[in-house]
C-alpha cells in the first residue's frame, strides 16, 4: 500500500515536470531563456535587465521626469508579438510611468541607441500578466527598442 502510494506520487511529480517542461512560456522557460541570454556575446546583464545594443547614439540619456519618443517592438520568450510601433508612427511616453525594466533601461539609453531589451518578469507585469492575457502571467518579455527622442514634461504629461 505505501509503495504504491510512493509511486503515484512520483508518477504525479513526474507528469507535472513534463507539462512545465513542455509549456514555452512555464516558469521554468522564462528562467532558462534568461539564463541561457545572459551569456550571449554582446549581451549586458546589470541588476534587473539584459540588453544587447545593436545600434549605437550620440544623443541625450531621458530622465524618469523626461518623455521619450521610441519606436518598439515587445514579444514573448516564445517570439510572440504583443505590441509595436508601426513604422513611421512612434510612441511617446513619460519615462518614469513605464513597466520598472523599461524605466531602468531607457535611463541609461541615448538618443539613437537601439536596443534588445529583455526584462524578467518581475520588473514587467509580473503575477498580474496584462492586455487581458495577451501577456501571461509571471512572463519574461522581450522589446527591440530605440531611442529617437527625448523632451521635458509639459506640466506632467508628455503630449
Amino acid at each position: 500500500m505505501r509503495l504504491t502510494a510512493i509511486a503515484m506520487l512520483a508518477a504525479a511529480l513526474l507528469t507535472s515536470q513534463a507539462v512545465a517542461a513542455g509549456d514555452p512560456l512555464s516558469t521554468e522557460a522564462n528562467a532558462a531563456f534568461l539564463a541561457a541570454n545572459a551569456k550571449k556575446h554582446g549581451v549586458v546583464a546589470v541588476p534587473g535587465i539584459q540588453y544587447e545594443v545593436l545600434k549605437h547614439g550620440n544623443g541625450a540619456q531621458p530622465g524618469r521626469h523626461d518623455c521619450v519618443t521610441v519606436n518598439y517592438k515587445g514579444s514573448l520568450i516564445n517570439g510572440k508579438v504583443f505590441d509595436e510601433t508601426k513604422p513611421g508612427n512612434p510612441a511617446t511616453f513619460p519615462a518614469g510611468l513605464l513597466i520598472p525594466g523599461w524605466v531602468e533601461a531607457l535611463q541609461m539609453m541615448h538618443v539613437g541607441d537601439k536596443w534588445r531589451l529583455v526584462i524578467p518578469a518581475g520588473l514587467a507585469y509580473g503575477k498580474g500578466g496584462a492586455g487581458n492575457g495577451l501577456i501571461p502571467a509571471n512572463q519574461t518579455l522581450v522589446f527591440e527598442l530605440e531611442l529617437l527622442k527625448v523632451a521635458p514634461a509639459t506640466e506632467g504629461s508628455c503630449g
